[in-house]
């Protein structure tokens, strides 16, 4: 099974509760059935990405990172690589490079999808088709910042960063959590 299978069935199998969230996912099957490449970076149009919404071992804090070409406070997580098998690994292989934490529980299931528009590493304006997963770090993790952020800082779920555009989503991730 490829990438693009996989993140296909993901999809397919996820039943998000939110009216909002099930038309998205529909627009993300949409995309992949159009697109041979949608899950490879160099889609133009847009690609699929893989996002970690890190929790601690108690849920009471989320690790987000300052992201540099954003200029703010996000979830971890970015481009499926060419050795990606599963949309599940990208988001926790994401999460374990830039968190530096080991022994990382990633939930199978998406959390949530979200669509933006981004100037990428392609150096042009696309679209990020961002596939969210939830994830535990295990007790008493210590994070390494990796030269992808700017900062790397744990936040309590309840007292989260200022979002001045309003379009991290961080809110609705943490609502979607069971």
């Amino acid at each position: 099974m490829t990438l693009h299978d996989d993140a296909f069935t993901t999809l397919t199998d996820w039943r998000p509760g939110n009216p909002g969230q099930r038309s998205l996912r529909e627009a993300f099957l949409g995309f992949l059935a159009a697109r041979p490449d949608a899950c490879m970076r160099s889609c133009e149009p847009g690609h699929i990405t893989a996002s970690a919404l890190v929790l601690d071992s108690t849920g009471s804090e989320v690790l987000l990172t300052l992201h540099p070409r954003v200029g703010a406070w996000l979830q971890l997580g970015g481009h499926c690589e060419e050795t990606d098998e599963t949309l599940v690994g990208a988001a926790l292989r994401e999460a374990s490079e830039e968190s530096g934490i080991e022994g990382l529980v990633i939930e199978k299931t998406p959390l949530h999808v979200d669509v933006h528009p981004i100037t990428c590493s392609l150096g042009v304006p696309t679209r990020h088709f961002d596939v969210r997963f939830v994830v535990t770090a295990p007790e008493g993790a210590v994070t390494v910042r990796s030269d992808e952020s700017l900062d790397l800082r744990w936040w309590p779920v309840h007292a989260l960063p200022p979002d001045p555009t309003g379009t991290t989503g961080l809110d609705a991730m943490l609502a979607a959590i069971p």
